[in-house]
Formats: structure tokens, sequence, C-alpha cells
């Protein structure tokens, strides 16, 4: 077999290997955070919201990832709750929740459910994606007069 041909079918494995691991990671953590209470008395029922772990020396955090979580809470209004977490000031929550680096968001539907994890920054338009597809009803903002239909999909981990 051609060398480089054998390499680069390596690499290919090697990568979809990667991958792999990546969503099982995930998976693993959004099943930890679903068997486990929230751990957070800030969180309305009824009412989907971000989990945003972050620190207070977190340049990431402080330049690119709040100033998302504030462009997608100025499309969508007060439909959405955000609470923001200090892994130094709380530890054992981060913990519970499987973060193991700064900024993590995790996407809670309405019933109180991790539905999705970011691992580093999620712009936006990423977290606005997320959202819609967690949430049960349509978004409208009236100052923005944007209208996203949103698919709901209320039982189950996705």
């Amino acid at each position: 077999m051609n060398p480089e041909l054998l390499r680069g079918l390596l690499a290919l494995g090697l990568l979809a290997l990667g991958v792999g691991v990546y969503l099982l990671v995930n998976r693993v953590i959004l099943y930890r955070a679903n068997r486990k209470k929230l751990g957070l008395e800030e969180f309305q029922t009824g009412k989907p919201g971000i989990l945003y772990f972050s620190m207070e020396g977190c340049v990431p955090c402080r330049t690119t990832q709040r100033p998302a979580l504030e462009k997608l809470a100025g499309m969508i209004g007060d439909q959405i709750q955000i609470i923001e977490v200090d892994v130094v000031e709380r530890p054992e929550l981060a913990d519970s929740w499987g973060v193991l680096s700064v900024p993590t968001t995790f996407i809670i539907d309405p019933f109180g459910r991790p539905r999705r994890v970011n691992h580093g920054v999620a712009l936006a338009e990423k977290l606005l994606d997320q959202f819609e597809q967690v949430s049960e009803r349509t978004l409208i903002n009236p100052e923005v007069q944007d209208i996203v239909e949103i698919h709901a999909t209320p039982s189950g981990m996705d």
C-alpha cells in the first residue's frame, strides 16, 4: 500500500476518533448534569436559559462570551434567562456540572434540563441556534422585529 495513502487514512482515523471522543464526553457531561439537581436557586422553571460558567480573570469570557450573551439577550429579550456562575466563588457547582474550563455554557430547556454544552467561546448565532432547538415556542422580539421559529424537542436528550 502507498505510504502516503496509509498516513492519510491513519490521520483521518485519528481525526474521526477525536471527534467521537469529544461528542461522547459532551453526552456524558449532559447525562451527568441531567441526573443531578440544578443547584441553582436562580433558575426559573418554565423559561429556557443559559448557564454560563466564567471567572474574573478569564479574558475570552469578558471580551467574547459575555458580549455574545448580551447580543443574544438583545435578540430575544426576556424570553430567556442567562445565569452567570463564577467558578472561583462556586467551585462545587462547577464540579457538579462537569466544567473543566471557562467559558462553558449550557443551554437549559424550560423544564430545567441541560440540553447542549459548549466548551470555550460560543458566539451568539450558535447559542441562538441551540436555543431554537430546545425551546418550545416562537420567539418574537418587537424591538428587533425578528421572528425566529422554534422546534420543540421536549423529551429525552438530544
